[in-house]
């Protein structure tokens, strides 16, 4: 059970929501970190949790207030400590409080000496008072209607529409103040209640544009900044042209993936040439089509095979579940794969839509969407429909849109960016535009590697290095750098080592 540690109203009004030409206020510790909730402790029982609360409205200080659960994995060396390193996993919606729990085996270890790792449960996230627009038990059966198919498109707005429907009549009052500034004017009530006058940001995937968003409003409050796996920040891009990209991304990923099977038909054996292997897969989805198996459907299939681009620790599976699909009739594997949708993953979607829907405006009109879809499954089918279809309620969101906060690193300190080549969820045209826009960044792009998320969950030796030397003292390569990428699973070689990775989603 969480206790909440209040700041003070003042506090917040002063500090929250303070333009970025004011220098650093000198702020006062506010928190005290007790137990944390019993499902973030038992796996993580080193950290600590409080809960700061914030305006519901930033422009109302005085107002309603929301919980906020932060979490704290003290620096491991206190002569050596640097300050406060608040990180986040991405999504938007992604959980971040027992991120730092995770994080706590992955980074190097100088780091852990110099920092304080501070997780955080962005704003109606998992335990900062998560907000339900539907009840996953009834919404969220399996399997869902055929992403690709014409003559289940009409259900698919219909579903779209009574998701929006539902967060407006569930979560109504929060939807004005679910976006990107209003998570960045709560990273700086964090850093107020922490007692410090600047912060250092570890951001991945979604993360990037909100320690992006940050540096923007904040920029005198930043002391070091790593991002990985940029969002394409342009104004245009958000957030309807970055779920486009996506599909072309995942595409070539999904290819290389065939690539990769194929090379180890050993192990696997559906054919020795990924177009082979393309075609198994294409089997096995026409198979589900013709005839789902339980809550294995063509939709269930294109997700997790969408999910296993993210990084390599499910390639095997999913290899291993086609297998057994297509030589043995065997859908278990597979069907083990299906991700539970269960009130921790719908509330994650809420948030993702929530925050998507409202940084940007978007298409009012179905035939746009649908033109788009179909001029990009032209060349691209994997996932093009099955992207279009998890965004679609922002088409009738019932809340009010802004316009993209325009990034140009004004007044920010050196930053230090990681993108991998082929990297599905963030593709590497936006870390490329995100780069442009932060004047004072250096890129490290991992070449060869797909794998979303490098500095410390890819295990690439090179790449934790020059994170550890910027982190722990400040020292950045001359230019921008390119590095070799993190070496592909091998499903023949049993296991040596502990793995190092991590695969975000």
């Amino acid at each position: 059970m969480k206790r909440s540690i209040a700041l003070g109203l003042a506090a917040v009004a002063a500090l929250a929501v303070a333009p970025a030409t004011v220098g650093p206020a000198v702020a006062q510790p506010a928190l005290r970190f007790g137990p944390c909730p019993q499902d973030v402790a038992t796996p993580y029982p080193q950290l600590t949790c409080a809960t700061v609360e914030v305006p519901l409205d930033h422009a109302n200080p005085g107002g309603e207030r929301v919980p906020l659960l932060v979490s704290k994995l003290p620096a491991r060396n206190p002569q050596a400590r640097r300050g406060s390193l608040l990180v986040n996993p991405g999504g938007p919606g992604g959980p971040g409080v027992d991120f730092a729990g995770t994080l706590a085996g992955l980074v190097p270890p100088e780091v852990r000496d110099s920092y304080d790792l501070i997780g955080f449960d962005t704003r109606n996230t998992a335990h900062s008072a998560p907000i339900h627009c539907v009840d996953p038990a009834s919404y969220w059966t399996n399997p869902l209607p055929d992403p690709d198919s014409p003559a289940a498109r009409e259900a698919n707005w219909q579903r779209a529409e009574t998701y929006a429907d539902g967060c407006a009549q569930r979560a109504g009052k929060y939807l004005p103040h679910l976006n990107t500034p209003t998570n960045a004017r709560d990273m700086d009530a964090i850093r107020a209640a922490l007692g410090e006058q600047k912060i250092s940001f570890l951001g991945y995937s979604y993360g990037t544009y909100l320690g992006a968003v940050y540096g923007q409003l904040f920029p005198q409050r930043v002391d070091r900044m790593v991002l990985d796996s940029s969002v394409n920040p342009d104004t245009s891009e958000i957030w309807y042209g970055n779920n486009l990209a996506q599909d072309v991304a995942a595409q070539q990923r999904l290819d290389h993936f065939f690539g990769w099977v194929a090379r180890h038909d050993q192990v696997f054996h559906l054919g020795t040439d990924r177009r082979e292997v393309k075609a198994a897969w294409q089997r096995t989805q026409a198979e589900l089509r013709r005839a789902p198996r339980g809550p294995l459907g063509p939709s269930e299939l294109i997700e997790i095979s969408f999910n296993a681009l993210y990084g390599e620790s499910d390639w095997q599976p999913l290899a291993q579940g086609l297998a057994d699909f297509q030589l043995r009739g065997d859908d278990r594997a597979l069907a083990a794969m299906v991700v539970p949708k269960d009130a921790l993953a719908e509330n994650g979607n809420a948030i993702y839509n929530a925050v998507e829907c409202a940084d940007a405006p978007w298409p009012a009109r179905r035939a746009e969407w649908e033109r788009d879809s179909r001029q990009v499954a032209a060349q691209h089918p994997f996932a093009a429909w099955f992207n279009s279809w998890t965004v679609a309620p922002c088409r009738t969101w019932r809340a009010p849109r802004q316009e993209p906060t325009k990034i140009t690193g004004e007044g920010l300190p050196p930053v230090l960016m990681f993108n991998s080549e082929h990297d599905v969820a963030t593709p590497y045209a936006g870390a490329v535009e995100m780069h442009r826009s932060l004047p004072s960044s250096v890129l490290v792009t991992e070449r060869d590697a797909g794998k979303h998320g490098v500095w410390a969950l890819s295990g690439n030796d090179e790449a934790d290095r020059i994170g550890a030397d910027y982190l722990v003292r400040g020292t950045l390569p001359g230019e921008d750098v390119a590095i070799p990428g993190h070496p592909e699973p091998d499903p023949s070689a049993p296991e040596t080592r502990e793995s190092r990775t991590y695969d975000l989603r």
